[in-house]
């Protein structure tokens, strides 16, 4: 009786430890490298090619985008802060996708000339038994360049992109200011009329 249960605890460990060994993570990006041609402005918040992400693996998992560089690359770094990723971090099934918009956000005040930087997608959640998501990353390569400018065209060009890339709430929020300040020099102006018709009457009461 012993013997058979010895036999069929090793049969059950059988059927359960590969299942745990082969169990992993993968990630993997659409595309290997986004070149924008176009020579970007300071200030201007710009539209970039969005990333698709798919779990190559086996386990669910939670996924980010972020921006990483090569320790000795020839081109300029652009700072994170300047990267807004649409969603940031998300889940994925395997075999599931997710694309992710991803919108570059100049600073007014900036060092002109060529960029560069990898937009990685890797894993943020480990598997608990037979992990082999230490390490594993995709990346596409994001090449661009930045023209002289000084602060004012920067702010300029600031205003301009805001103005057209959050359409319509700055025109919304423009209307509204306006209106406000219409009524407000309305009342001003209506309370001084106001004055101007009592100030004759008190004079003629004074007279009398």
């Amino acid at each position: 009786m012993k013997h058979i249960y010895t036999v069929c605890l090793g049969l059950l460990l059988t059927l359960i430890i590969p299942v745990s060994i082969l169990a992993s993570i993968g990630v993997g990006v659409s595309t290997g490298k986004i070149v924008v041609n176009d020579k970007l402005k300071p200030g201007i918040i710009y539209q970039l090619p969005s990333l698709t992400v798919i779990n190559t693996g086996t386990q669910e998992s939670y996924y980010e985008v972020s921006i990483q560089y090569h320790e000795k690359q020839p081109q300029l770094m652009p700072s994170r802060g300047w990267f807004i990723f649409t969603p940031h971090s998300f889940r994925l099934k395997p075999k599931q996708i997710q694309v992710v918009d991803i919108k570059l956000n100049l600073p007014v005040q900036v060092e002109p000339g060529k960029y560069f930087a990898y937009l990685e997608a890797h894993p943020t959640k480990k598997v608990k038994n037979g992990s082999t998501s230490v390490g594993v990353a995709a990346a596409a390569k994001l090449y661009f360049e930045i023209i002289p400018a000084n602060i004012m065209q920067g702010i300029y060009y600031k205003l301009i992109s805001f103005w057209n890339v959050y359409a319509p709430w700055p025109q919304r929020a423009a209307i509204a200011v306006g209106i406000i300040v219409v009524l407000l020099v309305f009342k001003k102006f209506f309370n001084i009329e106001i004055n101007l018709k009592k100030t004759p009457v008190n004079k003629e009461n004074k007279h009398e």
